[in-house]
């Protein structure tokens, strides 16, 4: 074992220098931030991603600077401290090896209590986003800032890359009646910012005025993917494995909400192939195809997922393909995958929508943002252009609008 042992912690050593983007994290320490805390009772909001370049955990690197502050407690968020929890599973209160109180913000309460803030002076957030509108990870940032905000408490965001990049900006703007823990922000579905932007972009646009600080990044660019970062990805949650799964997941996560097919979610690729046990796989892929959307080819799929939706069904489908992630569009594309199987198998589809529950429909109008979706795919027998259409303008005019807030070129 002493060779791989060996070989592990050269790469370990390696890593920062391998990097071609310096973290938030990485950053605090090695420039002199750490001058802020002084005399501060310090709180971490941390999971299993919260790591430096060379892979350290945040944590750590706090404990290890403690002296001039003392770290009193961490926050973390869905899926828990060690990411191993499924989606909207509830995760109890409890203490780390040191002590220290690790509070959930996802179980009883998704908002720190006064009594959860009491004494704290400065709140850090360290965590690594997806870059979609539903994922959990901001609304606990955006939560923490609000309430931080009553009791005067500093903010620090150590920001981290968008791994959608910061240039695709794609899908629905958010109604107000739909605001909720999946959607808190009037952005789009893809938004193209990153978690240190959105912040700012949230305490000014909804008048916060939380004491915010963002420990920008050095060395990231919008048209980055995350490999060429030169970071190692760390797989954000039970289904986000890999550093494409977030572009993967916003082009089928509403449709799988749907659940007239699967997405993956149960198999090796989740959200990278859909199907079902009654698709032609042949015809789907031709018909998609036929459509030319820049940037993806779909290629017929077969499997058989594991456990979840369709467990152990022979499904057929299709695998989507980036051939140009310049021009993919995730939102373009799921929109027409979910246009393309209702024109395809009308009466199949008809029948599942009857069969929803309504807290299935409630999500799909709040990881959307609107009923009016809603609507058009209970009464429309076309659906796809107009659901790819929907808010042009209004997208157009957020790319406008989030310009103050962007930190990077």
């Amino acid at each position: 074992m002493r060779f791989p042992l060996f070989f592990l912690a050269i790469l370990c050593w390696m890593m920062p220098a391998l990097a071609r983007v310096q973290l938030g994290i990485d950053r605090f320490f090695s420039e002199g931030y750490t001058e802020q805390l002084k005399g501060k009772r310090v709180a971490l909001v941390v999971n299993h991603t919260s790591v430096d370049a060379s892979l350290k955990k945040t944590e750590e690197l706090f404990n290890e600077h403690a002296g001039s502050y003392q770290l009193v407690a961490l926050f973390t968020p869905e899926h828990g401290l060690e990411g191993s929890h499924y989606a909207e599973e509830h995760i109890a209160h409890k203490k780390a090896l040191d002590n220290i109180p690790v509070y959930s913000l996802h179980g009883e309460v998704r908002r720190p209590t006064a009594e959860m803030l009491k004494g704290i002076d400065c709140i850090i957030y360290d965590l690594q986003d997806i870059g979609v509108r539903s994922y959990t990870y901001a609304s606990t940032l955006f939560y923490i800032m609000e309430e931080a905000a009553k009791h005067n408490i500093l903010v620090l965001v150590l920001d981290r890359p968008n791994p959608i990049g910061g240039q695709i900006i794609d899908g629905p703007m958010l109604e107000e009646k739909f605001r909720s823990f999946i959607g808190y922000l009037n952005i789009p579905y893809c938004h193209g910012m990153t978690i240190g932007e959105l912040a700012r972009y949230f305490n000014a646009e909804y008048h916060v005025n939380c004491r915010l600080t963002v420990v920008s990044m050095q060395g990231w660019k919008r048209a980055m993917t995350f490999e060429e970062t030169g970071l190692a990805w760390i797989p954000t949650s039970p289904n986000i494995p890999e550093p494409d799964t977030p572009l993967f997941y916003a082009t089928t996560g509403i449709l799988g909400s749907l659940c007239v097919v699967n997405t993956g979610v149960g198999f090796t690729l989740p959200y990278k192939i859909v199907g079902a046990p009654w698709i032609d796989a042949k015809r789907l892929s031709t018909r998609l195809n036929q459509q030319k959307i820049p940037g993806v080819h779909f290629v017929p799929y077969h499997f058989r997922p594991f456990y979840g939706s369709l467990k152990g069904q022979d499904c057929h489908g299709i695998k989507i393909v980036i051939t140009d992630r310049s021009r993919f569009r995730p939102l373009t594309i799921q929109y027409m995958l979910i246009g393309m199987i209702k024109a395809l198998y009308p009466k199949i589809f008809k029948e599942k929508m009857h069969n929803l529950n309504p807290q299935a429909r409630d999500l799909f109008c709040k990881a959307n943002g609107n009923e009016k979706m809603w609507e058009w795919l209970q009464q429309e027998d076309y659906v796809a252009w107009k659901f790819i259409g929907y808010q042009l303008k209004e997208r157009q005019a957020f790319a406008v609008r989030r310009q103050p807030y962007l930190l990077y070129n």
